[in-house]
């Protein structure tokens, strides 16, 4: 069994890659295992100026997942093409860099200075605030949706995967839209809104009182809305959502995901992502899969 997945031009030797925000920029779980055996790597997100992030307590434990308001925590873009970006692509393996911004100017100067590197390609996050807009974030509305992938694709010399919030009504729309601003990929979900509570204090646990709820609890509703993206698009989709084991690779997959982002599980035991890939192959081998284009959006619906 083969494992390798041709991309956005590029080879991944396997479907898993690190969520962004989950795996920071690889040094420090490289000093465990090596980060090369990854299909390929993900960056923190990344911003025009360095961040310091929000306030702590920015991470609460829930039921079945966490809660994280970190805040974009990075050295900026140009510290991280200097200090961090060296590091991973001598790994030699894909690697994707997640651009941020407040406005389109903020994305377009990183997406920019990217662009002038050996990255594979860029994830956009469009679920930042968008500043000019009264603060509403770029990814809930499909105007907005399709307005800043196009703008983006205009200066973009890599490949452009837009990764989408949960946080609309119908996700199939802001991917219709992604595809026809230009992007080459979308990639979801992105985190769920959520709360949660001191019941001594009566206060939120959160110093930002509200967080991205991500985990086992959100993977049913990511599998959905990559399934109704699958029916709505084109272009490759990247799922992400509470993986935690290789049967959550294959759902995924079955509801055409082409390639998959493993981030609450890094928390816990990243170890785990590995032997992700090792069982995935392990199970394709079982039911006779020579490539993991069979099982792509192979969901039967009777």
């Amino acid at each position: 069994m083969n494992l390798k997945r041709k991309v956005l031009g590029h080879e991944f030797q396997n479907p898993i890659l690190p969520a962004s925000g989950t795996f920071n920029f690889g040094r420090e779980i490289n000093s465990y295992h090596p980060i090369n055996k990854l299909g390929g790597l993900i960056t923190k997100g990344l911003t025009k100026e360095k961040r310091l992030g929000n306030m702590t307590p920015r991470v609460a434990e829930t039921a079945g997942g966490m809660l994280n308001s970190v805040g974009l925590q990075n050295p900026g873009v140009d510290s991280f093409i200097k200090e961090e970006l060296p590091f991973m692509l001598a790994q030699k393996v894909p690697v994707i860099a997640n651009a941020c911004g407040n406005t389109v100017e903020d994305y377009s100067y990183v997406v920019e200075a990217l662009c002038k590197t050996d990255i594979a390609a860029i994830e956009l996050n469009i679920s930042c605030p968008n500043v000019k807009q009264g603060g509403m974030s770029f990814g809930v509305d499909p105007v907005a949706v399709e307005n800043i992938t196009r703008e983006i694709k205009k200066i973009c010399t890599k490949p452009l995967i837009v990764k989408l919030t949960p946080n609309v009504s119908n996700i199939a729309e802001n991917a219709k839209a992604a595809e026809r601003g230009g992007a080459d990929a979308i990639s979801l979900i992105n985190t769920i809104a959520g709360m949660a509570v001191d019941i001594e204090t009566r206060k939120p646990i959160l110093a930002n009182r509200i967080g991205g709820l991500s985990g086992p609890a959100v993977k049913p509703v990511a599998l959905k809305m990559v399934w109704d993206c699958y029916n709505a698009v084109k272009i490759p989709i990247i799922g992400l959502g509470g993986i935690s084991n290789y049967k959550d690779v294959v759902e995924f997959m079955l509801c055409g995901a082409t390639l998959v982002q493993v981030g609450t599980l890094n928390m816990t035991d990243p170890m785990e992502t590995y032997k992700i890939i090792e069982d995935l192959e392990n199970w394709c081998n079982k039911n006779n899969i020579t490539s993991l284009d069979e099982i792509v959006g192979k969901l039967i619906i009777n």
